[in-house]
């Protein structure tokens, strides 16, 4: 490793006390340990601590408070990065490992463990997690967004299904944290993000899932606007055993692109549905009747292949992303999407609309910070960036269009956002304040206050403390 030039003293204090690599700028694996899905904007940190284990991130957390280092926390990298650069990063995928009590039907997680571990373990025990649509994504940092699974509708936020957190705070203290030990921490951590402290393991719950009817219906160009107003209506009707969405996606003409979707610009409509496979044919069928599909996936599948739903890709991507809460999409809101989103504007936006209600809109036995669980959808909005260094225009650009898109749509808007799907250099803590409701966001400044008032944990969708 090569000798740090500044600071020299306290960066040695740190390798005496970690057993994960300790890398400066300059040093072998530097640059693939702060790398991640999401290749714009990476991490340029002045010191990366590789954690092993809560001791190693107990000494990091210690070493950047005594050192006025701002913290950030890497699992797999999706979430966008805040720009500043400098700093202290954590990487968790060290801490990988997950144990599941089939009898109390929970899993113990460490801070870095894909959901995919997760899934697979769960699975050998009739079980299922709460995961998202990507299993290649670490499961700790999406919980602590809330975390939005393809079993959501019947089961609630991620968020809701919380047992247990090991945290460490920005004093550097290591805190096992319930309902019952640190009930106000329990609330915030639980919706909140990575505000608070730096979560080393959690205990979920596991629902009884092992089968499950899912897949994609890919409409060509023509049948865009005929199949997005098909499933808003359909929707209106689904049963809270059904999550689905439908995503406008304008392919590009590459290799790795399926054949069929090869430079089309294509309806995606994703189903995941509670019932087996004669029970969902008939769920379906107004969808099917929307007329030919480019792509049928649609079929019964083990609970373990609830990635090939979605199929996300697995990266690394350059991207600048988005998220509106709306109340509801009618066909004005359906006219404008297909405006802004349709064959023949500029640019790859890619827009998906998630329903939400169901389970989602009730609230949890053990209440969190999860806010505006009266939304109806989730807007989501994603722009790929044509390289992960692309000029100061092209990003002008990009966000320009953006803040043409939420301007154009705000008509159907709660004015809330989702907290998992924000980050990035474009998330001020005034878009934070969004995903969340006024008197959550209050509490939440409060708690800050309590647990972080030097603002170390401010890489991340931020939330200050009061000066």
């Amino acid at each position: 490793m090569t000798t740090p030039t500044t600071p020299a003293a306290s960066t040695v204090d740190i390798i005496g006390n970690v057993r994960g690599p300790v890398l400066r700028p300059g040093d072998e694996g530097y640059d693939a340990e702060r790398g991640g899905f999401q290749a714009f904007r990476r991490h340029e940190p002045e010191v990366i601590v590789g954690a092993t284990g809560a001791d190693d991130v107990r000494h990091a957390v210690a070493f950047a408070a005594a050192q006025g280092l701002p913290v950030a926390v890497l699992g797999t990298g999706h979430a966008p990065v805040a720009p500043e650069p400098g700093g202290l990063l954590i990487t968790t995928s060290r801490m990988a490992g997950v144990r599941v009590d089939p009898e109390r039907s929970t899993a113990v997680v460490a801070a870095g463990t894909t959901w995919a571990e997760v899934i697979d373990a769960a699975a050998a025990h009739g079980l299922a997690p709460l995961a998202g649509s990507a299993p290649h994504v670490a499961a700790v940092p999406y919980v602590l967004g809330g975390g939005l699974s393809l079993l959501s509708r019947r089961y609630g936020y991620a968020a809701d299904h919380v047992r247990s957190l090991d945290v460490v705070t920005a004093d550097g203290e290591p805190r096992h944290v319930t309902a019952e030990s640190e009930p106000d921490l329990f609330w915030a951590l639980r919706g909140g993000g990575g505000n608070l402290g730096v979560v080393t393991r959690m205990e979920i719950d596991l629902v009884p899932v092992t089968r499950l009817y899912g897949g994609g219906l890919f409409f060509d160009t023509p049948l865009l606007g005929a199949a997005l107003r098909a499933w808003c209506r359909w929707a209106e009707d689904a049963p809270e055993e059904v999550t689905s969405s439908v995503a406008l996606v304008p392919f590009p003409d590459v290799p790795g692109v399926p054949e069929p979707l090869r430079g089309r610009h294509v309806a995606h409509v994703r189903i995941a549905h509670l019932g087996d496979a004669a029970s969902g044919e008939r769920l379906v069928a107004p969808l099917r009747a929307v007329g030919p599909r480019l792509l049928d996936t649609l079929d019964e599948l083990p609970a373990t292949a609830v990635g090939s739903i979605y199929d996300d890709p697995k990266g690394p991507l350059p991207s600048l992303s988005g998220n509106l809460l709306l109340r509801d999409l009618d066909d004005a809101g359906v006219d404008t999407l297909l405006d802004l989103a349709g064959p023949g504007n500029p640019g790859p936006l890619i827009v998906e609309v998630r329903q939400l209600g169901g389970a989602l809109a009730r609230p949890p036995a053990v209440a969190n910070a999860v806010g505006h669980r009266d939304a109806g959808y989730l807007l989501g909005f994603v722009d790929p960036l044509p390289s992960a260094t692309p000029t100061e225009a092209e990003v002008t650009e990009v966000r320009r269009r953006q803040r043409h898109f939420e301007h154009a749509v705000a008509p159907w808007s709660t004015g809330g956002r989702f907290l998992n799907f924000l980050g990035g250099d474009g998330t001020t803590p005034e878009i934070t304040r969004t995903a969340f409701t006024a008197a959550d966001h209050q509490r939440l400044t409060r708690l800050k206050t309590h647990y972080d008032p030097h603002n170390l944990l401010r890489r991340n969708p931020n939330i200050p403390p009061t000066p």
